[in-house]
């Protein structure tokens, strides 16, 4: 045992010596880095028609902004915005949306925010959003290591040796080739570089002040943002809100534990609905069933792709989104009753594969988490925390645990997190569901306790993930009277509103070709697989 975790570590020393060469300077991204240095110039965008058929108000600019805010007339990268122009006499300023990760885009973000709030509502805004800085269409847009996520990976599980070995080698190749590629722009791809971009946003807008709606990452960058420009916020709403004292190993702990619960009640619903499914009636042994699949694709992946790591890449969706659960009930029923795979392969090729946008996106996420707080070095303690915690919740635990584990080879240094704390701002509108698996509950409870004055609207028993215009005329009603005149609900416990979960889905009656509702539509905005 000692030789093994020696040889790894072993190895994880190599690749960080490999990589130790590039330039680290901690105060490109530093929460104490000063905010009042001297601005870059700005100029205004030029807005450019880029309508689609869901969103054909949709203009697209784009953007100028130091690479390294210290040094405003260094070089500089190119940020892509979208706008839904206001059209009510009643202008309430730019209202910038962002829908996480990190690493989502938020372009077509403003599209879906103007066309689902209240027409009166949206009409009073300019409803702007943007790729964050190395996203999508901004420019230089990272794309580390291209179908890093190709099928059939390692089992996720490591349960020899080799297995875990052959996983760690990844993690330290997709690092490697991050730097190989991006030297110069790592140091400066983080959640305080992204606020300062935001910053630029509004002096480029000609605004005094912002409006902010962020879904999951987005809540963080939300906040870090009003804890460096508090006298910049007009407005904030924040919906399924990530832990802030726990960025970012600690949050991607607790998030295995709800994701596990998150599969726990979708084995339950399976089971309520086994005339559909014939799995049976009782949730534990239907979890049985799908852990046996799980055993079974480990030896022999469907179709040659869908393999254990996959098949758990099909199913992390379920955790963010219940719309989900008829689509993914109806692959596992397959496989097990009839030992037809093609319907899973088709739900892994819906739910679970990454495109080039998904290489670009994760290539952030980890450029971004990997930079904004200090990670464990010494793969003991990952193996260590890993394992204690897959005890209790099996489901995602590895796989999380690879999916952040190139953060344990990350060439840049790491700053202190940004204490979000603030008793300077309007109110803020916080939305958090009690059942939410990817922010669990608990981070919306505590940004409510750290920014004072903010007000808690909570869906009980609620388990998606971004909740708000997504079907919950509860929710939607609050969010509505806020942005229209700052009204929040107050009230005298730990929420200061309660609003009741939406239903659990039905099983499919026929076979569409996608969901479609528009929480659905707002899930394939937000995105998931491991994010935020």
């Amino acid at each position: 045992m000692k030789k093994r975790a020696a040889a790894l570590c072993g190895a994880a020393a190599v690749v960080a010596g490999m990589i130790a060469g590039v330039p680290a300077d901690a105060s490109a991204g530093s929460a104490s880095a000063p905010v009042t240095a001297p601005n870059a110039p700005t100029a205004e965008p030029v807005w450019k028609k880029c309508g689609t058929s869901a969103y054909p108000t949709l203009q697209c600019a784009s953007l100028k902004v130091p690479l390294d805010h210290a040094n405003p007339r260094g070089k500089r990268i190119t940020l892509a915005l979208s706008r839904v122009p206001h059209t009510a006499k009643k202008y309430q300023g730019p209202l910038l949306v962002n829908p996480g990760g990190p690493g989502g885009s938020g372009l077509t973000l403003a599209g879906f925010v103007a066309s689902s709030l209240p027409k009166k509502v949206a009409a009073q805004y300019d409803v702007i959003g943007f790729d964050p800085r190395g996203v999508g269409a901004s420019s230089p847009a990272l794309d580390c290591r291209p179908k890093h996520f190709s099928p059939s990976r390692p089992d996720s599980l490591p349960t020899t040796p080799a297995v875990e070995k052959a996983n760690l080698d990844r993690a330290a190749a997709f690092a490697k080739a991050c730097v190989a590629k991006y030297a110069d722009v790592l140091p400066y791809i983080d959640t305080v570089s992204a606020v300062k971009d935001m910053d630029a946003i509004r002096r480029a807008l000609g605004a005094k002040k912002i409006n902010y709606f962020g879904y999951s990452y987005g809540t963080y960058l939300g906040a870090v943002y009003a804890k460096l420009f508090p006298g910049r916020v007009r407005r904030a709403v924040l919906d399924s809100i990530v832990d802030p004292t726990g960025v970012w190993y600690d949050d991607n702990i607790q998030q295995d534990y709800a994701f596990n619960d998150r599969h726990l009640a979708f084995m339950a619903w399976v089971a309520r609905h086994n005339a559909t499914y014939k799995l049976g009636t009782d949730p534990a042994k239907v979890e049985a069933k799908w852990y046996a699949m799980r055993e079974a694709l480990a030896k022999k992946p469907a179709d040659g792709k869908v393999g254990a790591s996959e098949l758990e890449d099909t199913f992390v969706p379920g955790g963010y989104f219940n719309g989900y659960w008829p689509y993914l009930a109806a692959a596992f029923a397959s496989y097990v009753n009839a030992g037809n795979d093609d319907p899973l392969v088709e739900a892994y090729e819906h739910f679970g594969a990454v495109d080039a946008s998904g290489d670009n996106g994760y290539s952030v996420y980890s450029a971004v988490q990997c930079r904004d707080a200090a990670w464990p070095r010494d793969w003991n303690q990952w193996r260590t925390d890993n394992w204690a915690v897959y005890e209790k919740a099996p489901f995602m635990t590895w796989n999380n645990a690879w999916y952040n584990a190139p953060c344990a080879f990350w060439p840049t240094s790491t700053p202190q997190p940004v204490d979000i704390s603030n008793d300077t701002l309007p109110p803020v509108l916080l939305f958090q569901a009690t059942d939410d698996a990817a922010t669990p509950h608990e981070g919306g409870v505590t940004v409510h306790r750290l920014l004072r004055g903010s007000s808690l609207v909570v869906e009980q028993g609620g388990g998606n993930h971004g909740i708000t215009l997504s079907g919950n005329a509860c929710l939607d009603k609050h969010l509505a009277a806020y942005l229209t005149d700052g009204t929040v609900p107050r009230g005298d416990g730990e929420a200061d509103a309660v609003c009741d979960r939406a239903p659990d889905p039905e099983p499919l009656t026929a076979k569409p070709t996608a969901p479609s509702s528009r929480g659905a539509a707002l899930h394939g905005l937000l995105g998931f697989r491991g994010g935020m």
